[in-house]
């Protein structure tokens, strides 16, 4: 008869601990995209993302003049203005900067981050559910999703820190 080998067990809390620490790079690496878009969006102009928006759906718009997505990226680039474009670079490197700066300052186990990390999720959740209420996207859908589960995460594990602090 073989000997059975032992499997080691995983707990909750070891697989808690790695799904908290894979979401938090995720999230950061969201806001080192986030301060690239707004970068770009700085360096170039509302009528360049037009022309490139036309550029990167004409064939398939030259196939199917109604296709959805490539009717909605057009519409989308070539209405964007000087100042929505401000807006969006300005909006993009703040929100991208205190999400590297506090992903960072939770990765490196410092308390005081839990909760602005929780805070300023919490914020942006309820700005992207207003905005779900104007007009509904999936995708928004989807990552309000992602933050209340950070949120989440970051509560518990922000619990289980002070605790081990005390």
């Amino acid at each position: 008869m073989e000997a059975q080998r032992a499997t080691p067990r995983v707990s909750r809390t070891s697989v808690l601990d790695r799904t908290f620490r894979i979401s938090l790079v995720l999230k950061g690496l969201d806001g080192l995209l986030e301060l690239v878009g707004g970068i770009l969006l700085l360096l170039v102009s509302p009528s360049q993302i037009g022309a490139i928006g036309r550029f990167l759906t004409q064939h398939e718009l030259s196939e199917d003049p109604k296709d959805f997505v490539a009717t909605h990226l057009v519409n989308l680039t070539s209405g964007l203005t000087v100042s929505a474009s401000l807006f969006g670079a300005i909006y993009l490197l703040l929100h991208g900067a205190v999400k590297v700066v506090l992903v960072w300052a939770v990765l490196k186990d410092r308390l005081w981050a839990y909760p602005w990390m929780i805070g300023f999720l919490i914020v942006f959740i309820g700005y992207q559910i207003y905005q779900m209420a104007v007009t509904f996207s999936v995708g928004l859908l989807v990552l309000t999703a992602f933050d209340v589960f950070i949120v989440w995460l970051t509560l518990l594990e922000y619990r289980k820190r002070r605790v081990g602090k005390r």
